[in-house]
């Protein structure tokens, strides 16, 4: 036996929750509570948050103060759009230890899960002539866009009935607009499904167009949790390649 194999090994990168942040309080709060359920799933996991803006901790202080512990980042985002293309990789290559960044939450069926449950505890049952709305952030980015129209095919498959995606901002249709082509297409029971992982404004002003019932956002689901250390196993299990 060498002196080598008497040294401590070293233990798996930290789990770093990239959430948006919000001027909503109760934003912070969801998302501190799915990291408290992701650290009671995996209790021997270093477990930190960081935000993109609005929020503290930002996600640079996080980083900074892993100093020379590896991370991996989990974007607790729903689809592909400038905050995971650029924000987040560029943040995970300016710190100091070496830092992968997870993909987004979505697509997945484990988001749909959530969403369905989410559903159903606003009241959801599957009537004559009912309709979805799965409301998101919207992103100019048309990968975003894709991924949201991949969460509402999901959620159709899942529910049985027409689910139509719109957006809060820089995308179309609105919520209001998909209201109304549901409508004309003879559907007069339309919830809206909130695809936002926490609180927030676009969260609620998306609610408050509902013509039946609003589920709430995703927020700290089991099936969450489950999804953010999926997404950090994926990384773990993709070698790292080399630079050119």
């Amino acid at each position: 036996m060498t002196v080598s194999d008497l040294s401590p090994r070293p233990g798996p990168p930290a789990l770093v929750l990239v959430a948006h942040g919000s001027r909503d309080p109760r934003a912070l709060t969801t998302v501190r509570a799915l990291m408290d359920r992701v650290r009671a799933l995996r209790p021997e996991l270093s477990v930190r948050l960081g935000h993109i803006e609005l929020d503290e901790p930002l996600l640079a202080d996080t980083l900074a103060a892993l100093g020379d512990t590896p991370a991996v980042l989990v974007p607790l985002l729903l689809g592909r759009g400038h905050h995971v293309k650029r924000d987040i990789p560029e943040a995970a290559a300016a710190a100091r230890a070496p830092t992968r960044v997870a993909g987004p939450l979505g697509p997945h069926p484990l988001v749909v899960e959530t969403l369905h449950a989410r559903l159903l505890e606003a009241g959801w049952r599957r009537r004559p002539a009912s309709a979805v709305v799965l409301a998101a952030a919207g992103s100019r980015d048309p990968d975003a866009r894709a991924d949201t129209g991949r969460t509402a095919r999901l959620l159709a498959e899942r529910l049985g009935v027409p689910v139509v995606p719109a957006y809060a901002s820089a995308a179309a249709p609105t919520v209001g607009e998909a209201i109304t082509a549901l409508r004309a297409r003879g559907r007069h029971r339309i919830a809206v499904a909130s695809c936002f992982t926490a609180p927030g404004r676009f969260a609620t002003e998306c609610a408050a167009r509902a013509p039946w019932l609003a589920s709430a956002p995703l927020g700290a689901h089991d099936a969450m949790a489950a999804l953010v250390l999926h997404r950090y196993a994926q990384v773990r299990e993709t070698p790292v390649t080399a630079a050119a």
